[in-house]
């Protein structure tokens, strides 16, 4: 190697060592300086901050996958007060677009930055039409005024987005009573929002978020909340939902509902009532839910339910031996039981009856003699196995577990077991009652009822169970009631009867307690029945809440379950009694 090429090699050594040693030094002077320490002494020297992120809020389906309640991007919209050139033209747009308070937004845009103030709202909730309203705006401000050097030109300068998800309800009102709706603060409020809010809303998670975009990677993902499938069947909410309606409107009545479930597995196939509220605009709630009307009957609204209780007094009866179907019972058309003369619904007497005649003409002096042959010890045992003046521990919020007064109680008195033996003095919800009379459609076992079919969380889907919650009765006297109960509707030709299926049910008819005693005058007409009675798939319970008609349950309450079965049997496709027969012949 020659000696030019040598001092070549030594000089671009030297410069690359020098370049080094610079570069170092620089690393350390920053390192080491005072505004370096200050950003550290802030959390800022590093690229990037901490944050919290919010997970997306689990969705909402029917058994089918239908979608319930899930979410939507909306945007609030904020403005940067150092950025501002026109605070009465951002008034205007906000106005006209959002609906937004002129005074409150030109007030805001008017406040001039400052280390206290920086940032400022002016509208939550905003859509993806109204951001894209606003943008359009700003662009044709932009192209149209950006060359004059007026510098009180129109613009909207200063304004920002910022994305974050809102609960929304594609089915609007349908089976709202059931769901529920999520404020603006992202709480749930009553419903399955609110009994599984928690597991809906997810687990917030404090982060690292970087600035720089080459490690987007880094972004960490943070799981969205537990998604759930209830056992509600879209299409059956639905058409029990108009039945609801209608109900009301034929019969006059101040309300209605109406539940539908499987005996056998405790599915709610669909669970009606009103008011109803359009999930998307929960504020309204304070207008269509006046004078403590509950949000959700079906769970949270007792009622003395009347002659339909006299199912389980029967089944009670049945199954200790006190009675037997031809037990026979000279009705002399009043009772007295501790004091108190009990009539029948007609004040009629009835004459001798066997307990099918009882059932069939609904005597309140049978049944209160019933009663006391069962024994008032052993007659409430029987209640409380039938869950009666307990919860049901439905997953939905706001669960009333009514009043089943007791031997020993204060305020029960003998005569209390005359009158709880044809559902007067006793308080139930639907669910309630719904849940008791699952064993007699359902072998003697009494089932839990379900809402919440599957849960799905990371990826994976968790079934729930069916549940049995006890065996009140034997299948024996399941059955023995069933058969009374069907032949007690075909031989009155009752209004509840469906063509091609044999059903079992009983009417009810109950009047409505004051602070001064009962009245006739306004009523709680009911129906409760299941069937086919040879393999129940449904089970139907109705109550119109003082119809102005007619008072009676057979009047108005019977028609509505034929008309919710009607409907039933074709949407779960339930083959018809003869059609069952002519399957079994052909095989």
């Amino acid at each position: 190697m020659n000696n030019l090429s040598s001092w070549r090699y030594t000089t671009l050594g030297i410069l690359i060592t020098a370049l080094a040693i610079f570069v170092v030094v620089q690393m350390l002077r920053i390192q080491l300086s005072p505004q370096a320490q200050a950003l550290r002494d802030k959390g800022e020297l590093y690229s990037g901050a901490w944050t919290t992120l919010t997970p997306a809020r689990g969705q909402i389906y029917d058994r089918w996958g239908n979608l319930l309640a899930g979410n939507n991007t909306v945007y609030e919209v904020g403005i940067v007060l150092a950025e501002i050139e026109n605070p009465s033209t951002i008034a205007l747009a906000m106005n006209a677009v959002v609906d937004a308070d002129y005074d409150e937004v030109f007030s805001a845009a008017s406040t001039l930055a400052s280390d206290e103030a920086v940032y400022a709202t002016l509208a939550r909730f905003v859509t993806e039409e109204q951001k894209l309203r606003l943008e359009q705006l700003a662009e044709e401000m932009e192209a149209a005024y950006s060359n004059r050097g007026d510098t009180n030109r129109p613009s909207l300068a200063g304004i920002t987005f910022d994305p974050r998800l809102q609960r929304s309800y594609p089915e609007k009102d349908l089976a709202s009573n059931i769901l529920g709706f999520v404020n603006w603060e992202g709480q749930g409020f009553f419903g399955i929002e609110e009994k599984f809010n928690d597991d809906l809303a997810g687990s917030p998670k404090r982060v690292w978020i970087p600035f720089d975009p080459n490690r987007v990677e880094e972004f960490p993902e943070v799981p969205e909340g537990t998604s759930l499938i209830l056992t509600i069947d879209r299409t059956i909410q639905a058409e029990v939902e108009e039945v609801v309606e209608s109900a009301i409107k034929e019969s006059g009545s101040d309300s209605a509902t109406i539940v539908v479930m499987d005996p056998e597995t405790g599915d709610i196939l669909a669970a009606a009532t009103s008011p109803r509220l359009d999930l998307n605009e929960f504020w309204r709630y304070d207008e269509i839910f006046v004078d403590s009307t509950p949000f959700n009957r079906v769970v949270s609204e007792t009622y003395e339910p009347g002659s339909i209780f006299k199912v389980l007094t029967m089944a009670a009866a049945l199954d200790s031996g006190a009675v037997k179907p031809k037990t026979t019972f000279l009705d002399t058309g009043m009772i007295e039981i501790g004091g108190t003369i009990i009539r029948n619904w007609n004040s009629g007497a009835w004459g001798p009856q066997d307990m099918l005649g009882c059932m069939q003409h609904s005597l309140n002096v049978c049944l209160a003699w019933v009663a006391t042959e069962v024994g008032a010890n052993l007659f409430y045992q029987y209640m409380q196995d039938f869950s009666i003046g307990h919860l049901t521990g439905v997953d939905m919020a706001g669960e009333n577990p009514g009043r089943l007064k007791l031997p020993g109680d204060e305020d029960w008195y003998e005569a209390d077991l005359g009158t709880n033996s044809f559902g007067q003095g006793v308080a139930v919800t639907p669910i309630q009652f719904v849940m008791a009379v699952s064993a007699l459609a359902n072998e003697g076992k009494m089932v839990h009822p379900r809402i919440v079919l599957s849960m799905i969380s990371d990826g994976r889907q968790y079934n729930t169970n069916s549940r049995i919650s006890g065996t009140p009765i034997s299948a024996k006297t399941a059955q023995r009631i069933t058969d009374m109960l069907a032949t007690s509707l075909e031989t009155e030709s009752s209004d509840a009867l469906v063509d091609g299926y044999r059903m079992a049910g009983k009417t009810g008819t109950a009047e409505i307690p004051t602070p001064f005693g009962y009245t006739s005058n306004q009523t709680n007409a009911s129906f409760v029945g299941w069937g086919p009675v040879d393999d129940p798939k449904l089970l139907v319970f109705v109550w119109l809440e003082k119809p102005t008609t007619s008072p009676w349950g057979s009047v108005v309450a019977a028609p509505v379950f034929r008309q919710v079965v009607e409907r039933l049997v074709v949407l779960m496709n339930i083959p018809s009694d003869q059609m069952k027969v002519e399957l079994l012949g052909s095989q």
